[in-house]
């Protein structure tokens, strides 16, 4: 497929994360772009204003008219999308090309030197790092990212070094990973995740092992040392792990905390690297700061662009993201939706702020993710102080029945746990003592961040 064909490009599902990357990178090459999406978000609004078409219903005739000529137009849907959608049944039905997105960025990785950072979680923030570490040298890199980066403040970032390296976040969601063929892949973790995708723990495993087979003959697979999963790759393909003891080829050492922020020493198969300094808080992003490092040093920065690199890193918007801290109260929002991503970043908080009452809000994200990790749900949330569910928020699902916010809630041994609908939760917030407060989710919870801050703003000062 080849899209200089196409001078046109349709977005179904425009707003999302890897789907607004995709749009931005057609927009800069000079593509009309047009779409929908179920909502109006910052990311839409941004896209309109760099020159994205956008309507908010699902109805063929608010398509415009020139997007409607088959052998002009490429049509990107997001598998997020019903297949009973209006708009892709008639692209398909008047034989439009239709591809879904993982396709999409296939094609263009395809003629590329692709980095690819796999994994269930941790693959945005090392994504994102490893682009900030590449840019900002000598070696330089175009990417797409998983989150908004607050250094670029974009999730596409595009290099003027005039090399061919580019960084991509490999999602597992839908095997989407699968349409890639990298140079050097990461692997941060292989924990059970997307199971009404593929149904058991053992198939994400295939799924992993299969993307390690896709890693170009001569290339290098980076993956943490310890995860339960054995990869499968070409003779001559380098395998090198990164952790937290001696046995991983990069690890971190005399490590502390001055200030919030980690100092350590990183060791590599050859040296150490004394005195660096993480721009972000919070301990489960050093682990992804090991695996950027050791990739980007694999790559030809230097000690020194290392050292600045991840000084001036600024992190992620909705990872481990402090939006509020006036010294009584802090409030910090963040994308966990999974058992292992709310555990690393509830314990990150405690390490942070250790004499400090924690409370969290947590929004879970699909009844079928709900249903199957209920237990380890409750197991997370019992580490903090007090809990606020929210209601599921379904995405692309329908009410699974006996399934809800509750589910977890029953089975959690901290009583001091409240189910709130979104409508109620600032009411509550304005009569709340707080010390830190933590949002969750991966649905619209990201909405409601604003309105938290502000709520906190108008308290008087304690």
């Amino acid at each position: 497929m080849d899209f200089e064909n196409y001078n046109r490009i349709y977005f179904i599902g425009i707003g999302g994360i890897g789907m607004s990357a995709l749009a931005r990178y057609f927009l800069l090459h000079n593509r009309q772009v047009a779409g929908y999406d179920k909502t109006p978000s910052g990311i839409t609004a941004n896209l309109t204003n760099e020159g994205a078409e956008i309507h908010y219903s699902d109805d063929i005739t608010l398509v415009p008219d020139y997007f409607k000529n088959s052998s002009e137009t490429l049509v990107v849907y997001t598998p997020a999308i019903p297949s009973n959608h209006s708009e892709l049944n008639y692209f398909i039905t008047n034989n439009f090309r239709v591809v879904k997105r993982a396709q999409a960025l296939g094609v263009i990785a395809s003629v590329k030197q692709t980095i690819a950072v796999a994994g269930t979680h941790g693959k945005t923030t090392t994504t994102t790092l490893l682009t900030h570490l590449l840019a900002n040298s000598s070696v330089g890199c175009d990417a797409f990212l998983g989150g908004i980066s607050r250094n670029f403040n974009s999730n596409l970032v595009l290099s003027n070094k005039g090399n061919n390296l580019l960084v991509v976040e490999a999602d597992e969601y839908d095997r989407s990973f699968l349409s890639l063929n990298p140079t050097l892949a990461i692997i941060t973790s292989v924990d059970a995740d997307h199971l009404d995708i593929y149904g058991s723990h053992e198939h994400v495993i295939e799924s992993f092992v299969q993307f390690s087979s896709q890693i170009k003959p001569e290339g290098t697979l980076l993956v943490k040392e310890g995860i339960k999963f054995t990869p499968k790759l070409a003779n001559k393909t380098k395998l090198i792990t990164y952790g937290w003891s001696n046995k991983a080829n990069f690890y971190p050492t005399e490590i502390k905390i001055s200030n919030g922020y980690y100092i350590f020493t990183l060791v590599t198969p050859t040296s150490k690297i004394p005195n660096l300094r993480l721009g972000i808080p919070g301990r489960y992003n050093l682990e992804n700061a090991i695996a950027a490092s050791a990739a980007a040093l694999q790559l030809g920065i230097s000690e020194n662009e290392l050292r600045q690199g991840l000084a001036t890193f600024k992190g992620v918007a909705r990872r481990f993201d402090i939006r509020y801290n006036n010294g009584t109260t802090i409030y910090l929002d963040d994308y966990a939706h999974h058992p292992k991503e709310i555990e690393a970043t509830i314990n990150s908080a405690r390490e942070l702020f250790p004499d400090k009452n924690i409370t969290g809000i947590f929004q879970p994200h699909l009844y079928s993710r709900t249903r199957d990790f209920a237990d380890e749900f409750a197991s997370a949330l019992d580490k903090l102080d007090k809990v606020i569910l929210l209601d599921i928020y379904p995405a692309r699902e329908l009410p699974i029945e006996g399934i809800s916010s509750k589910t977890i809630a029953d089975k959690m041994k901290n009583t001091n746990v409240l189910l709130l609908s979104k409508e109620a939760l600032l009411d509550w917030i304005k009569t709340a003592k707080l010390e830190v407060l933590i949002t969750m989710g991966a649905g619209d919870i990201d909405r409601l961040v604003s309105s938290i801050e502000k709520t906190l703003n108008a308290q008087p000062s304690a």
